[in-house]
C-alpha cells in the first residue's frame, strides 16, 4: 500500500492550527511511522506523519490513506493516549481533537504533580511531601 505524503496545503492547514493553539511557529516536522493498519497483516505499514512536540508532549498525526487520518500524542512509552477515535476524514478536525485532549490531559496531569518540582514527577533525590490533608 502505497500512502501519499501530506500535501502542501494539509501541511499549512496543521501549521495554522498549531499557531492558533500556542500564539507562535511550532516546529513541524514530515516524518515517517510504521503502523499496523489491518489487524489481519503482520507487517506494519510506512505512513507519512507530521511530528511536533510542545509542554512536554510529543504528537503524530499520520496519513493513513486518501483523507484518513490517525492521531495520538505520548509523554513516554508507558503514557501514550488517542481520542478514541480510529479515523478521522478531516485532518482538521483530527490535529484540533488530539490538542484538545491533550490540553484536558495536561491540566489534570499538572494539578495531580506536586507544586515546585516544574510539572516533573519527583525523582529519588527530591523530597516529595505530597499534598497537605486538612
Amino acid at each position: 500500500m502505497n500512502i501519499p505524503d501530506f500535501t502542501d496545503t494539509e501541511f499549512q492547514l496543521a501549521n495554522q492550527i498549531l499557531l492558533e493553539r500556542y500564539s507562535r511557529l511550532i516546529p513541524l516536522q514530515a516524518v515517517e511511522v510504521d503502523l499496523l493498519l489491518d489487524p489481519e497483516h503482520k507487517e506494519p505499514t510506512p505512513c507519512p506523519a507530521l511530528y511536533w512536540n510542545e509542554l512536554g508532549a510529543e504528537f503524530i498525526v499520520a496519513k493513513v490513506g486518501d483523507q484518513r487520518f490517525r492521531c495520538q500524542f505520548f509523554y513516554s512509552e508507558n503514557e501514550i493516549f488517542g481520542t478514541g477515535r480510529d479515523i478521522y476524514d478531516n485532518l482538521g478536525d483530527c490535529v484540533t481533537n488530539v490538542l484538545q485532549l491533550q490540553a484536558d490531559h495536561h491540566g489534570t496531569r499538572a494539578a495531580a504533580l506536586p507544586q515546585g518540582a516544574g510539572n516533573q514527577p519527583p525523582t529519588l533525590d527530591e523530597d516529595y511531601h505530597g499534598p497537605v490533608i486538612i
